[in-house]
This record gives structure tokens, C-alpha cells and sequence, in this order.
């Protein structure tokens, strides 16, 4: 018997490289998204109903339309500048309107919620690698967002058995290796976006924030992983939790960390371009490093990365670059 996942947010970067991960393992797919933030022709595997999860009403009736085994929630605004400077929208759209599906669920008696989380809601780093036990002391609005979503799941799991798998990204980068999607954002910040952006147009300065942090080459160190295999690893929670696992909230990471000059320098090689570089002082609260322990993803999902070598991430953005450049120009 096929199974029906209920994706929110399926329009988003990661919500369509999973869409196309769970089409591939045999799920039926419905998508519902406001394109507010996604794209409509990201998607293509499964069908879309254009709704919002603040309208109740729409919701409960796409759920009832849909009877899903299962809920996979990727709908969320996710600009920390932004959600400093328009606080309420961040609140009612990843709060409330995660509160809503939840509503939506209970009232129509689905069970399984696989949550895209973030490593925002840890905060400041106190040690390094961040496991699942870091304290979570977000420092904007947009990481409290994420973790006042996961309280709701964790309330929502012992009053009423609703089962939840908060997923806490570290950097999502790259594209579908076959070229269907990729990232697009508007505007774009992510930095090897960004970077790209420089190898691909001369007059185009990449900037660097901050180079006296204490690391090696004094740049900023984030840990980077592949589109792709989040999209695998959100597979295999939907997998656990219909299998009747237990609730959990687990880092996607892994482990390794890359400095942003160390990006640049790999998409230099990538491409064989020089990017025109500009040093600029650092941001606020941006830490010097952020890397994962993945551990308990590989004890509790069997999920490790397989594809988030910098490398090949950089040669899947590439090639996704190219083509959205070249739609672009046509």
C-alpha cells in the first residue's frame, strides 16, 4: 500500500530535494506551500496545494483531503537578519503556524512528524563538537522560533502520543546532482551561493566577515552538509517513526568543519576562476566555529553524510549555478 507524506514548506531548497528522496523510496507526495519563499516549478514530484499554515481552516482541510500517513514540516521563515528586524512575522509563521499543524494532525488523527529543525536553536558554542545535550540558548529570533516549534513537538508527544523528529541542520549546501533543483533564495546569504556568484561574474566581490576569529586561517568555520543527504536522512526518519520509533531530536552534521577561505579556494578549483575577494570585519554573533557530533544520527537512524565532501557539494552547486544562470540570460 503507498504511502502519503504531507510536506510543508515542499517548494523550499530542502523541502524539494526531500520531496524528490521520498518519491524515489515509493512515498505519494503532496506539497503544501504558499510559495511565499519556494518555487512552484520545484515542484515536481507529487502534486501542491498552495495554502498557509496560518489559515486553519485550509490546513484541516488539506489534511483531511490528503490523509497522510505521515507529516514532513520544512514551511519556516529562516533569515536571522530578518527575523531580528520583524520579530512578530517570524513568531506567528514558525510558531503559530507550527502550532496549527499540529492542531491539524491531532484533529485528524495523524501521528508521525519528521520537524527541519536547526543547529540555531544551541546558540553561542560551549563546547565543540555540538551534541544533542548542548544547551539550547538561541540568540536570535529565529533560532527561538525553531526551539519553541521543538517544545511544541515534545508537548505535543506526551499529552496526545503525537511522535516527532526534530532534524537540527548544520550548513545545508549543494544541489541535486542530476540538475533538477538547487538553491534559490531571494536574496541570497548563504556563502557558497555566494561564492559561485563571484567565480560566475567578474564584477561580483565575495566578502569575507571576519579573519582574526581563532582559527587556523583566522575565517569563520561552519560544517557543511549535503543537501542530499539531509534529504536521506529525513527519509530515514519518516522510516523510524513508522516503524514506531521513539520520539527524538538529532543533529545533521558531519563533523568536519571548512573555513570560509577554504571555501573559496575549493570553488576557485571547481571552477578554475579567481573570486575577487573582500575582507570585511566580522558580524555579530557569528562564532568562530560550529561543527556537529553526528553520533547519535548514525546510532538512532543508521544515517551518516555520504555526499558532503566540499568538493563534490561545490561541483553540484556549480553545475546548478551554471543552469540557473544560463535561465537567467535566456
Amino acid at each position: 500500500m503507498t504511502r502519503t507524506v504531507f510536506v510543508t514548506g515542499g517548494a523550499g531548497y530542502v523541502g524539494a530535494h526531500c520531496c524528490k528522496a521520498f518519491s524515489e523510496a515509493g512515498w505519494n507526495v503532496v506539497v503544501y506551500d504558499n510559495l511565499s519563499r519556494g518555487w512552484r516549478d520545484f515542484v515536481k514530484w507529487g502534486s501542491l496545494i498552495v495554502g498557509d499554515l496560518l489559515d486553519e481552516a485550509a490546513l484541516s482541510r488539506a489534511i483531511s483531503h490528503t490523509r497522510p500517513d505521515a507529516v514532513a514540516h520544512f514551511a519556516a521563515l529562516a533569515y536571522v537578519g530578518e527575523s531580528v528586524e520583524n520579530p512578530g512575522m517570524y513568531y506567528r509563521n514558525n510558531v503559530v503556524g507550527t502550532l496549527n499543524l499540529l492542531g491539524a494532525m491531532r484533529e485528524h488523527n495523524v501521528r508521525n512528524l519528521v520537524f527541519s529543525s536547526t543547529c540555531a536553536t544551541y546558540g553561542p558554542p560551549v563546547r565543540i563538537p555540538i551534541d544533542e545535550s548542548h544547551p539550547q540558548d538561541p540568540i536570535n529570533p529565529y533560532g527561538r522560533t525553531k526551539l519553541m516549534a521543538e517544545w511544541l513537538l515534545r508537548d505535543f508527544d506526551a499529552a496526545f502520543n503525537l511522535r516527532s523528529v526534530a532534524l537540527r541542520y548544520f550548513n545545508a549546501a549543494g544541489a541535486d546532482p542530476d540538475g533538477e533543483i538547487g538553491e534559490r533564495h531571494e536574496p541570497e546569504t548563504h556563502v557558497i551561493p555566494l561564492a559561485l556568484r563571484g567565480a560566475g561574474t567578474d564584477s561580483y566581490e565575495f566578502q569575507v566577515f571576519g579573519t582574526d576569529y581563532d582559527t587556523p586561517d583566522g575565517t569563520a568555520i561552519r560544517d557543511y552538509i549535503h543537501v542530499c543527504d539531509l534529504a536521506s536522512a529525513h527519509l530515514k526518519a519518516l522510516d523510524h517513526l513508522q516503524a514506531g520509533g521513539e520520539s527524538a531530536a538529532i543533529n545533521l552534521g558531519t563533523g568536519t568543519g571548512t573555513s570560509v577561505l577554504e571555501i573559496r579556494d575549493a570553488v576557485e578549483a571547481v571552477t578554475g576562476r579567481k573570486i575577487r575577494t573582500k575582507l570585511c570585519p566580522r558580524r555579530q554573533g557569528d562564532p568562530s566555529k560550529l561543527v556537529a557530533r553526528p553520533d547519535k544520527a548514525l546510532e538512532m537512524l543508521g544515517w551518516r553524510a555520504e555526499r558532503s565532501d566540499i568538493r563534490t557539494i561545490i561541483e553540484d552547486a556549480w553545475t546548478w549555478h551554471q543552469a540557473e544562470m544560463a535561465r537567467a540570460g535566456a
